[in-house]
């Protein structure tokens, strides 16, 4: 028998590194369970009544459970920041969960941009304000329909993980699905609130987290009244732009075609106005553009120099760069051009802002203007709000948004190899079909280049349900970007359409 062999003083002191940094991150998690939540009161006026509400803010165990039953000790603590009506019956008044994308991001942009009782107040344009930044009643809350609970999934805000493995477990698809599903029961279990209607508001990545959610929450004895998805992501092979994915091309097209009539590049009958571009847009993408793509090589020499000036007239892009890029024009490429003979690129989140490109004209992507001009107003007015207003002394840095869990996360689903493109629509549509009182509002900026609303148009036509089941599904433009409700007139007509679809 060989001895077994001996450690190295690396090998222990990595190991030693190891068991120290787990239980920091477990001394850490254990310290938030143990807050006593912090409570505040409020008031808010909508639709000419006063509403009163009490501010629950709370960290909530995430906890796996064991084939005997039991829970195991809390893998993360979770930040939820909830507003209850008061002196309302619990039963009688429905409770909407809501949480941002990303991944990475927190959720103070629905929180304090249009479902809140508080906004931050930023101008219409997609410009950047001046300083102060603060919050101010919102007239427009959802807070009417529902009481609001905004959850930070783990590693965003305050939330966080207690070991690696948690960690990597939660950065994923999947793994983020059973997270915030067992954030919501603990929560609804706390608060009593198992016989309110339940609703789910997700942005961005949070709509692929909603659709998934959908149907997990269906599965373990809850079922959701409705689900709103703003700037929907359900499909990433809608949004990626990758070699032989031709996808992304013909349906991020009527957002250039919109974005560009928005800064004066379009001539002719697509220029005269956002509906005639966003028209034309859509009717060449249906009638040629697909089909040329799918061509490829087999285009004719007359048919590729059709296609290029097609292009050329819906985009403002010269035909030159549209042949060199073999008619394939992605977002990047658009960003840099559009208007590089002005020196500005075109923002990705609000396409109607612009930033000036740097001297030497190049065309790396260092930020978006499209997110520059609010990120700042946003940070600065929930950390005051959330230390002066909700009295909440936590010294961690609050993570609006991260880019370490973004550049960690794993796309995969199940038995997936390889990060292919993470789909939860077959979640949602089987969540509908399993569901006959399940109902979705989809909203969509015409002006977002991170989630067009032509993606959006092609994920919610392709749920596998029927027709019968599709018509439970609603769609709604707006005329600014991915946070459309930073446009004043959005942020009311966002509210009028919930309030027409909740009635309906």
């Amino acid at each position: 028998m060989t001895d077994p062999k001996p450690t190295t003083p690396d090998a222990d002191a990595n190991a030693n590194a190891t068991a120290n940094a787990t239980k920091r991150l477990r001394d850490h998690v254990d310290k938030l369970l143990a807050r006593a939540p912090a409570k505040s009161a409020g008031a808010v006026e909508l639709a000419g009544r006063r509403f009163d509400y009490t501010v629950h803010a709370a960290f909530v165990p995430v906890a796996a459970t064991g084939l005997d039953g039991a829970s195991s000790e809390p893998e993360a603590a979770v930040f939820t920041t909830a507003y209850l009506l008061d002196g309302a019956a619990a039963a009688s008044r429905p409770v909407c969960f809501a949480f941002n994308g990303g991944p990475g991001s927190a959720s103070i942009w629905l929180h304090l941009g249009a479902l809140g009782p508080k906004r931050v107040v930023v101008p219409d344009d997609g410009s950047m304000p001046a300083p102060p930044y603060a919050v101010a009643d919102n007239p427009h809350s959802w807070f009417e329909h529902f009481d609001l609970v905004f959850i930070d999934p783990p590693h965003t805000g305050w939330s966080v993980t207690a070991s690696v493995d948690a960690r990597k477990k939660m950065l994923s698809v999947d793994g983020d699905v059973e997270a915030l599903a067992e954030v919501m029961r603990c929560w609804l279990t706390r608060h009593k609130r198992w016989g309110s209607p339940l609703y789910l508001a997700g942005e961005s990545y949070g709509t692929t987290r909603g659709a998934a959610l959908a149907d997990r929450l269906q599965s373990q004895g809850a079922a959701l009244s409705g689900l709103i998805l703003v700037s929907c992501a359900m499909d990433l092979q809608t949004l990626v732009f990758a070699p032989a994915n031709d996808l992304p091309y013909a349906l991020f097209l009527p957002g250039f075609a919109n974005v560009a009539q928005y800064h004066g590049l379009l001539a002719g009958p697509p220029g005269k106005s956002s509906e005639a571009a966003r028209a034309a847009a859509e009717a060449f993408v249906q009638d040629d553009y697909v089909a040329a793509l799918h061509a490829g090589a087999r285009l004719s020499t007359a048919q590729r120099g059709r296609i290029a000036r097609r292009l050329g007239e819906l985009t403002g892009l010269p035909r030159e760069l549209i042949e060199e890029k073999n008619l394939r024009i992605n977002d990047q490429t658009f960003f840099f051009e559009a208007l590089r003979t002005r020196g500005r690129m075109v923002g990705r989140l609000d396409a109607r802002a612009t930033g000036p490109m740097a001297a030497s004209r190049s065309r790396e992507w260092e930020f978006d203007p499209g997110i520059e001009a609010i990120a700042a107003p946003y940070a600065t007015a929930a950390m005051a709000y959330f230390g002066e207003q909700l009295g909440l002394d936590i010294p961690q840095r609050y993570e609006v948004l991260s880019g370490d869990v973004g550049k960690c996360w794993n796309w995969n689903r199940g038995t997936e190899q390889g990060n292919s493109y993470a789909c939860t629509s077959p979640d949602l549509a089987r969540a509908l079909r399993r569901n006959p009182r399940l109902k979705v509002l989809a909203a969509s900026g015409r002006y977002d280049l991170g989630t067009p609303y032509s993606a959006s148009d092609w994920s919610l036509a392709q749920l596998d349900v029927p027709a019968e089941v599709l018509a439970r599904v609603t769609h709604r433009y707006y005329d600014a970007g991915h946070m459309m409700y930073t446009r004043q007139a959005d942020l009311m007509q966002l509210k009028v359409d919930l309030a027409a679809w909740l009635q309906d």
